[in-house]
């Protein structure tokens, strides 16, 4: 399985799982929920934290990796005192469906979505979660029926468990939560400020680069260093090859067909201007191992 076609893939369909935590619909269903919605940070963490039952801030931290301890401790695990985990899966389905139908319109129906959700489904059910704990929660969920909430759903497991290995890929390359965040901000992933949200102190941020320079994958005015640059690239290669199981069983000639059959789907998505022009994820890098 070609590894650039397995980076494609993902940075195609992250869209289409990513409109939950964006759109107006979903803020509905949270304040419903009786949610705080003056900050996206509730919904977030409770949208995507559900399939792990009423986790705690422990459990939670360690799963999304990059997010300050004491900012998870914030939210969590008070969430659960407002809204149990199952009346927030429900929510969330209903917020998906209202969010891809008001961005979709018609398209909703169109069998090419259909199509997609299948072929999407099919490599979800294929992927192994052994050491995977996300992606593990969402694949325990039953699949709805309509053909756009099966889409979202798989592309939602698949990104799980892409998400899962490339914490293991992270630690394979020796870099904890707030050092993940520096180096990526000084490989070209985002500025430094877009990483704030996350939030981590200006002190734990200056000593993670001290750590970094360090080690020389930072120079001293904060830019990354060839090392630097390397390792980034080391780990978002393994993430990728630890990503290809799925794909690599429904084959590449279903793979491109998918990623064909996605794409309107995925402009009206991004034409709806709400997911942000720069976000953590570092989608639209580039690496050597991509030719």
């Amino acid at each position: 399985m070609p590894l650039g076609l397995v980076r494609r893939l993902w940075q195609t369909l992250e869209p289409l799982h990513a409109i939950i935590y964006f759109a107006p619909e979903a803020n509905e269903e949270a304040a419903a929920l009786g949610l705080p919605v003056d900050e996206r940070w509730p919904g977030y963490f409770a949208w995507r934290a559900a399939p792990l039952g009423a986790a705690s801030a422990e459990l939670v931290t360690a799963t999304f990796h990059s997010f300050s301890p004491a900012m998870v401790r914030r939210h969590l695990p008070g969430i659960w005192a407002t809204a149990a985990p199952k009346a927030v899966l429900d929510a969330r389905l209903r917020a998906a469906d209202a969010a891809l139908r008001a961005a979709l319109g018609d398209r909703v129906a169109d069998p090419a979505v259909a199509e997609a959700a299948e072929l999407a489904r099919s490599a979800a059910l294929a992927a192994d979660h052994a050491a995977r704990p996300l992606a593990a929660a969402n694949a325990a969920l039953p699949w709805p029926e309509e053909p756009h909430l099966v889409l979202w759903q798989a592309v939602t497991r698949l990104r799980e468990h892409r998400g899962d290995g490339h914490l293991a890929a992270l630690l394979a390359h020796g870099l904890d939560p707030v050092e993940t965040l520096v180096s990526h901000s000084a490989a070209g992933a985002a500025p430094a400020e877009v990483f704030a949200s996350r939030g981590w102190t200006e002190a734990e941020w200056a000593a993670a680069a001290e750590r970094l320079t360090a080690r020389g994958w930072l120079a001293p005015d904060g830019t990354a260093t060839e090392a630097g640059r390397a390792g980034r690239a080391a780990v978002e290669r393994l993430t990728d090859e630890l990503a290809a199981g799925p794909w690599a069983r429904l084959g590449v000639e279903s793979c491109e067909h998918l990623a064909e059959l996605v794409l309107p789907a995925v402009l009206d998505v991004v034409g709806t201007g709400l997911l942000p022009e720069r976000s953590t994820l570092g989608i639209g890098m580039s690496y050597p191992h991509q030719e």
